[in-house]
């Protein structure tokens, strides 16, 4: 056992793990949270603005006993609130997009825990789930694939240059900065990993585990008591429909409750796949039939950590041989081409 100790200390200083995972959490959640500001653009005032039901002095009355904040109570202007919208927006688009990603991860932390704690009475598991996510992302190098950064280091590198940002002759104090400066990344980045792959099993394992202390769950009926609550049926007719199938039904509890218990321990073998392919399917259940889109969509990416970047890199080469015209005859990358496309992170421009 002590013998992996070494092998495991230089995984986890010398080499950044799961890159284009992160990229696809960073990806996601930058999305969802953008379409859902923009979902609720007519409604800004009433949820998170100074005419909502729930106001900025109520607001931070509960701030002073639960230790929250928020940039949306500094000021009851309504033109303050729309700017903090506009940026809100803004800074989802670009950690989408990966653009000075270092600097814009924090500002989307804390965007969505200004928004957040500014209407926590109205949140439910999926905000919650993007909240510690937005926070555990600061700590990865989620701009190095598939980003903007990704992108202009790319173009550094072919011409010439350092894609850090640096001249490629420049030695003494920077040079040896640089260098140290690595390996804090990368464990930092690899710790963010470990924890949102840990909150994700922690998720599953203790939601099954719950469910396995409920009567409803243990007979198989809890999802038909579920399809019949009126506040989760956005199809009545579809509820219905799929309600009448008892056997159906009590399948769906125990496989429900069998994933989720299971989940944690199926992650180092390749039962893991048919498990997070049974996990999706769940997830767009949920979306369609209870009407928790962002919840559903939410969870669907956070399992995205658990698949191999080989899987990730093999969607980009498909990707680019569909995007390829036929009979160009033009030659594959030479090796290591890829790897200089995607170098490390580059620094906001000072």
């Amino acid at each position: 056992m002590l013998d992996r100790v070494p092998a495991l200390l230089a995984l986890l200083v010398e080499r950044p793990v799961s890159l284009y995972a992160v990229a696809v959490l960073r990806i996601g959640y930058g999305l969802l949270y953008l379409v859902f500001l923009l979902r609720e653009f007519p409604h800004r005032d009433e949820i998170w603005g100074p005419g909502s039901p729930w106001t900025p002095v109520l607001a931070r009355q509960l701030f002073d006993q639960t230790g929250w904040a928020s940039v949306l109570t500094l000021s009851d202007s309504r033109a303050y609130f729309e700017v903090c919208y506009a940026l809100a927006v803004a800074t989802s688009a670009l950690f989408m997009l990966g653009w000075h990603t270092r600097v814009v991860s924090v500002l989307f932390a804390v965007v969505v825990a200004s928004f957040h704690a500014r209407a926590i009475l109205m949140t439910d598991g999926g905000d919650n789930l993007i909240l510690l996510m937005a926070v555990y992302l600061v700590f990865t190098a989620c701009g190095r694939r598939w980003s903007l950064d990704a992108r202009r280091a790319g173009l550094r590198a072919a011409a010439g240059r350092d894609p850090h940002g640096l001249p490629g002759t420049t030695g003494g104090l920077r040079h040896h900065l640089r260098d140290a400066r690595l390996p804090v990344v990368n464990v930092l980045h690899n710790c963010g990993v470990f924890v949102i792959a840990a909150q994700v099993c922690f998720l599953y394992g203790s939601a099954g585990l719950y469910k396995v202390q409920g009567g409803t769950w243990g007979n198989g009926t809890a999802l038909h008591y579920a399809l019949n609550l009126h506040l989760f049926q956005p199809w009545p007719v579809l509820s219905r429909a799929v309600d009448s199938h008892a056997v159906l039904i009590t399948a769906a509890c125990y496989l429900t409750v069998l994933l989720q218990v299971a989940f944690p321990f199926v992650l180092f073998g390749r039962l893991k796949y048919p498990v997070l392919g049974l996990l999706l399917t769940m997830h767009m259940g949920i979306a369609v039939l209870m009407g928790l889109p962002l919840f559903s969509a939410a969870m669907i990416v956070a399992d995205a950590v658990f698949l191999p970047d080989r899987f990730y890199r093999s969607l980009t080469r498909v990707w680019r041989r569909g995007a390829r015209p036929t009979g160009t005859g033009a030659a594959a990358p030479p090796p290591g081409a890829e790897a200089g496309l995607v170098p490390a992170q580059s620094r906001p421009a000072g």
